[in-house]
């Protein structure tokens, strides 16, 4: 089964599967039960995607099934923010227990960071693909060998390729090195950023990071530099941030403290609506718990009524059909 649209996800404290799990409850949610208790963490549990998987009810029957097991205690269905900024979305998934929970059970774990760590999708959703095997060797036909050079004329020699020092560059010098494209008054050579290395590192040990370095270096800048090193130098030295606190961390460092996990919203097993847990007693909004409680489940129809209306529909047909 697919993996989006309300993932499974199995709740703690289950007692182990047995024949009887699901014994007190009706035939169709006993059936739908028992089928979603076996589906695989990630699975999908939409009406939809459930519907399509057990032939024997539609959606509007799976619908009230999961609507009565969430009252039963089997299950919640929550929402969860992941991201950061403009990248924010929301997640939703279905937490299931086999064994039957109270609302204070639900209550206080889905209020846990291990129900919002279990809900956040996982950092990687697949695995890295394999590497290919190398192809096979084709064999290559036998060139002919070029004509000698002439004694008087030197060979040919390949380019020789430039030293990659790009990947033992430090982030003082990188940054030295964006200083004229951020504003061309403030260009340096390779040997400038070289010599300035040292002074730059300085800040980067106080605890900053590049987009501080550039900023107070390119602030407040005259119409003209006529000696772009030695302006450079001079700020370096005046302008030296004070040393950062023991532990403290800022947004452009790779040491930054995890953010605190978001607490989920449950959502009504009915109607969809968002919530706190301990305002959706049962799974269910104020409206779909009392129209649930007035209407007693799906209402059950006396065989002697049905007999009654195809008696009296015959009937309607029998005096359409006289002359």
């Amino acid at each position: 089964m697919a993996k989006p649209g309300y993932g499974k996800r199995s709740a703690p404290e289950q007692q182990p599967r047995t024949r009887d799990d699901f014994a007190l409850l009706p035939t169709r949610e006993r059936y739908v039960a028992g089928f979603v208790d076996h589906l695989p963490d990630g699975a999908e549990m939409s009406v939809k995607q459930l519907a399509k998987q057990l032939p024997l009810y539609g959606q509007q029957a799976i619908s009230t099934a999961l609507k009565a097991l969430s009252v039963a205690g089997h299950l919640r269905r929550v929402r969860c923010s992941v991201g950061a900024g403009d990248e924010t979305r929301w997640v939703f998934r279905t937490f299931w227990s086999r064994t039957a929970h109270d609302n204070e059970w639900w209550n206080t774990y889905l209020a846990t960071e291990t129900a919002a760590r279990t809900a956040a999708p996982a950092a990687t959703s697949e695995a890295p693909a394999a590497p290919a095997e190398p192809p096979a060797p084709v064999a290559v036909p036998q060139q002919r060998t070029p004509p000698e050079a002439a004694p008087g004329t030197a060979p040919e020699t390949a380019p020789t390729a430039l030293p990659a020092r790009s990947a033992a560059l430090s982030p003082a010098y990188l940054a030295l090195a964006e200083l004229g494209r951020k504003d061309i008054r403030l260009a340096l050579s390779a040997d400038d950023c070289a010599a300035l290395e040292p002074q730059a590192a300085a800040w980067f040990a106080r605890g900053v990071d590049a987009d501080y370095l550039i900023a107070a270096l390119t602030a407040g800048l005259p119409a003209q530099v006529d000696c772009p090193p030695r302006f450079v130098r001079r700020r370096l030295a005046d302008k030296i941030p004070p040393h950062r606190p023991a532990g403290h961390s800022s947004p452009g460092t790779s040491t930054s403290a995890p953010s605190p996990a978001r607490r989920l919203l449950v959502e009504c097993t009915d109607c969809g609506r968002p919530g706190l847990p301990e305002a959706l007693p049962d799974g269910l909004c104020r409206p779909c718990r009392a129209a649930h409680s007035e209407g007693g489940g799906t209402p059950s129809v006396d065989p002697a009524e049905i007999a009654d209306v195809k008696a009296h529909m015959a009937n309607i047909r029998d005096l359409l059909k006289a002359p």
